[in-house]
């Protein structure tokens, strides 16, 4: 089975929001997916926000071969580190 993490699509005609996903590459777009690691909402004012991830569960991911699409490509390269920063810092 192999495995791509790209964008499932939710919401409404003209207010998308996505989940960033791992889902098996011969599915739909929409079809059943094996772990949501994010999601992505294109209509928030603050860029920094629109997207959030789950560092740990996509290096998981892509350790066992999973790829990106080229958007989610997009999103790791520019957001991966700010969240692999949060995530190491004790929470408390």
């Amino acid at each position: 089975m192999a495995v791509c993490i790209r964008m499932k699509q939710f919401g409404r005609h003209r207010r998308q929001f996505f989940r960033i996903v791992a889902i098996d590459k011969s599915k739909a777009r929409d079809g059943d997916v094996l772990e949501v690691l994010g999601t992505y909402d294109p209509a928030l004012k603050d860029k920094e926000s629109r997207v959030i991830l789950r560092p740990a569960r996509i290096k998981h991911w892509i350790s066992k071969g999973a790829k990106a699409s080229s958007h989610v490509a997009i999103f790791l390269k520019k957001y991966m580190e700010k969240f692999e920063k949060a995530e190491a810092q004790p929470t408390g």
